[in-house]
């Protein structure tokens, strides 16, 4: 009562016009049911931010009409100016900072796309290096079965490479070389194939086991002999051939 009181004391019967005032709900949503369109929480900032608006909405539904009913213009002339909040240097100190955020944004983007970049291009070093010792190592192992006559195949040896002589025409034409030329097949079937010699003539288990190439007699001199004579040309011993050294003088 003492509050009705004091509003009833200080309030001025003034035409809404001067006073502008409107006190509504918000618009009803058409998506929502009669029974909730009250209940917005207030923890959640869509709903309450929307709530704000439709109420707002509502007013300006109602103020309008009655603005024009008394003929009150509505409409902002096109060289009205609002005055700003804040100044033009806080409005470009701002544009600054945010500026200045933006580029420290961009180098850190550029400076993590550039450590990307030198992980990616080591991980395809490191791919192509060890490709390369592969195919390395295979070569090397096609190249010992093929001197150890393990193998027979010259695949290891097939490369392209460019013509010396080009035709006429300036075409790059290439050659295919298969294999050594004749020149070195002679080589390697006089001379071998090169690699190791040591241990060449080790026994082994069927070398020590065949005995077809064994000839009694002449193992233990008891074949014939050129002239005829059974009997060795054995050097002297020493001392014989020191008692012939002595006849001799």
């Amino acid at each position: 009562n003492g509050l009705k009181q004091c509003l009833s004391e200080f309030k001025k019967q003034l035409a809404w016009v001067e006073r502008l005032d409107v006190t509504l709900g918000q618009v009803v949503d058409p998506s929502q049911s009669a029974s909730n369109k009250d209940a917005v929480d207030p923890e959640n900032d869509f709903q309450r931010e929307m709530s704000f608006y439709r109420q707002a909405q509502a007013a300006v539904l109602e103020a309008l009409p009655r603005l024009r009913k008394l003929q009150v213009p509505t409409r902002r002339p096109d060289d009205y100016f609002a005055e700003m909040a804040k100044s033009d240097q806080q409005m470009q100190k701002i544009r600054q900072k945010l500026k200045s955020k933006q580029e420290a944004m961009e180098r850190s983007e550029r400076a993590k796309q550039l450590r990307a970049m030198r992980k990616y291009g080591k991980k395809v070093q490191n791919e192509i290096l060890q490709r390369r010792q592969k195919e390395k190592k295979n070569m090397l192992n096609a190249v010992k079965k093929y001197q150890k006559g393990l193998s027979d195949k010259l695949d290891f040896l097939d490369e392209e490479q460019p013509s010396s002589q080009g035709n006429k025409n300036g075409s790059a034409n290439q050659r295919i070389k298969k294999g050594p030329n004749a020149k070195r097949r002679y080589k390697n079937q006089k001379f071998g194939f090169g690699g190791k010699k040591r241990g060449s003539k080790w026994n082994t288990k069927e070398s020590f086991d065949d005995v077809s190439s064994f000839r009694s007699k002449v193992a233990h001199n008891k074949g014939p002999r050129k002239g005829g004579k059974k009997a060795l040309n054995k050097r002297p011993g020493k001392r014989a051939r020191q008692k012939m050294k002595n006849r001799a003088r």
